[in-house]
């Protein structure tokens, strides 16, 4: 049986219809109730709006969530898919990633000229000498922090890695605009950071209080929207 979609009375409408009579489509449409409520990812499961501004008021992309319990330690977080991180116009893409702890990340050179990429960040330190095309062996992120990434041959080169340790994050749209979803109800710990931010610095986290209700954040950083 397919699960239920986002639009939940399209979908009871379109499982009941199969029942020849009133009497079996009312019991079939009681079951169907309970599976559709016990569907993880339903619509309808709480989740937290994030709008990010800068000093002036205005949207700031690439701004990174992280949701913590209050207390005790998030569940374990598993490595996600490979990420990317290019070189194209000697600027890296994206600039800012958001991972898990133990994702690797590969690091392909589409410009014509050869690039060293490099960092010196305490969650990890590691360098790809001067080089084309794409490196054998991705880089496994194994430690939580921000990573700071350059280029040891073009300085303006610059980009970030976060690593989660929590399985709650996302990163800010060019509106400002960041969701978290799939944390089940409780108390938690919001922390927000931009690369805009003064180095190794640390943003008081917000309280939030998450139920069956979305839960709305506006948080204003210190930092300028322009590049």
């Amino acid at each position: 049986m397919p699960g239920p979609p986002h639009d939940l009375v399209t979908w009871l409408d379109r499982m009941t219809a199969r029942f020849p009579n009133r009497s079996a489509r009312a019991l079939a449409l009681g079951m169907l109730l309970c599976v559709a409520c016990a569907a993880p990812g339903l619509a309808g499961a709480a989740g937290i709006n994030i709008d990010v501004t800068d000093a002036a008021g205005k949207p700031l992309v690439d701004a990174v969530a992280l949701l913590e319990p209050a207390s005790g330690k998030a569940p374990a977080v598993k490595p996600l898919a490979d990420a990317e991180i290019s070189q194209s116009k000697r600027q890296f893409w994206p600039r800012v990633t958001v991972i898990t702890t133990g994702t690797r990340a590969t690091f392909p050179n589409f410009d014509t000229v050869r690039h060293h990429v490099y960092s010196f960040s305490a969650a990890k330190t590691f360098e790809l000498k001067l080089y084309a095309g794409v490196p054998n062996v991705p880089i496994t992120f194994d430690k939580p922090g921000i990573v700071v990434l350059g280029c040891n041959i073009h300085d303006t080169m610059a980009a970030w890695v976060v690593v989660a340790d929590t399985p709650w994050f996302a990163r800010s749209a060019a509106n400002g605009h960041a969701r978290i979803e799939s944390a089940p109800p409780g108390n938690y710990k919001l922390r927000i950071w931009h690369p805009g931010l003064p180095l190794n610095s640390e943003l008081a986290p917000i309280a939030v209080a998450l139920g069956t209700a979305d839960v709305d954040i506006k948080s204003q950083l210190a930092v300028s929207a322009e590049p």
